[in-house]
């Protein structure tokens, strides 16, 4: 019997669509601005939390994704913007 746990099926969605949203946006891609943007576009969606056996999030993903997905690239490139001007480096 699988481990049941708690998962957040936006932050799955979040990461999963990030580089795609991002591939023609010109902005810093190294790891301390994706992981802000994506950290940024996560605060301002809301959750989706489920219940799940471990192994089963990616096989809901696609159904979830195509239900969030104008408000998650929106979120994304929102955050992107912002984390562009103010990086949290000098220079990538």
């Amino acid at each position: 019997m699988e481990k049941l746990q708690v998962k957040n099926y936006m932050e799955e969605i979040v990461f999963s669509m990030l580089n795609d949203v991002l591939k023609n946006i010109n902005i810093c891609k190294c790891e301390n601005c994706l992981m802000d943007i994506a950290s940024k576009a996560l605060n301002d969606l809301p959750p989706h939390y489920v219940v799940t056996e471990k192994g089963e999030v990616y096989s809901k993903i696609n159904a979830l994704r195509q239900q969030f997905e104008v408000d998650v690239i929106s979120a994304i490139t929102k955050a992107s913007v912002l984390v562009n001007m103010n990086p949290r480096h000098l220079k990538c």
